[in-house]
């Protein structure tokens, strides 16, 4: 019932923010393609709770939107990566209007100015982080880490083969867990250079950042907060179109939520048991460039 009456609103000129839990639009699907989608009404859906919540259980986890809503038409799909870029996408779902967008963000609390910018980058007036978001550009990410670190470093000595560069693009706040990885892989080993994008948008995708990746780097390894189906998925997809996987030469890893039902615990606790945490990331790095071994099963008699 709020899909279908956010979109009468929509049909009258006004500006409706749905606001649902990203596991309880589940319910209002067929209402999402045919009250609003097929009408490509400026209905902002904005999903809580999208990813693992923790002590609420299964039946609250917001896995499965990203697969669902991914592959209906007209549907514009942002996930922000900290409090900053949250302001961002709600400022440039209200300015928005011609289709329907989707916001989906995480159930937690913010980073906070320090960490907003030692580890991402930021540059805050003040050391404050802003009252009032900016209106993003459509489709368009941003690369956070050059090899070297946020701030270049070392990075011309780094990555000097294609074997050796690493490209970690994420979606959604799992950013904050992909910066940590990169910055331990490169403290472990001067040779490797790793880069660190956030593609802000699933649909649509800024294909000249993955693109770029592609051309750059001999891995590619996209991460989520989701489960089979969604972001990883769609940039798979394009990959293989746009013939990027034609020559052998680019190895490609989406890290994306197991097929399971979390039980209750903490946040961090459910992310480490799904392996989205920055040691699985880590270590994805490391079998991607055969710094690591990977045991292989003996066959028993």
């Amino acid at each position: 019932h709020a899909v279908t009456f956010a979109a009468g609103m929509a049909c009258e000129g006004l500006k409706p923010f749905c606001c649902i839990y990203s596991t309880f639009l589940q319910r209002g699907y067929d209402q999402v393609v045919h009250d609003v989608a097929i009408q490509n009404l400026p209905v902002r859906l904005i999903l809580d709770r999208a990813g693992l919540v923790g002590n609420d259980g299964p039946t609250h986890h917001g896995c499965y939107d990203l697969a669902y809503l991914g592959c209906i038409p007209n549907l514009t799909i942002m996930s922000p990566s900290d409090e900053i870029e949250l302001k961002n996408m709600v400022a440039t779902c209200a300015a928005f209007d011609d289709g329907p967008t989707v916001l989906r963000y995480p159930r937690g609390s913010g980073y906070g100015p320090e960490k907003l910018q030692k580890l991402f980058g930021y540059e805050l007036v003040n050391g404050e982080i802003p009252s009032k978001g900016e209106v993003l550009p459509i489709g368009k990410g941003r690369i956070i880490r050059t090899p070297g670190g946020i701030n270049g470093g070392d990075g011309n000595s780094r990555g000097k083969e294609r074997k050796d560069r690493v490209a970690i693009l994420s979606f959604g706040t799992r950013l904050h867990e992909a910066l940590i990885a990169a910055n331990e892989v490169e403290e472990q080993d001067a040779n490797l250079g790793v880069t660190v994008a956030d593609a802000r948008f699933m649909k649509p995708l800024d294909i000249d950042l993955i693109r770029q990746l592609a051309d750059e780097n001999g891995a590619i390894i996209t991460v989520e907060e989701g489960s089979i189906g969604g972001f990883g998925d769609h940039v798979l997809h394009f990959l293989t179109l746009d013939g990027a996987l034609d020559d052998g030469n680019l190895k490609v890893r989406p890290m994306v939520l197991p097929d399971a039902l979390f039980e209750a615990g903490t946040q961090h606790e459910q992310y480490d048991t799904a392996g989205l945490n920055s040691e699985h990331i880590r270590g994805t790095v490391l079998r991607l460039t055969n710094r690591l071994k990977v045991p292989v099963l003996a066959e028993q008699d």
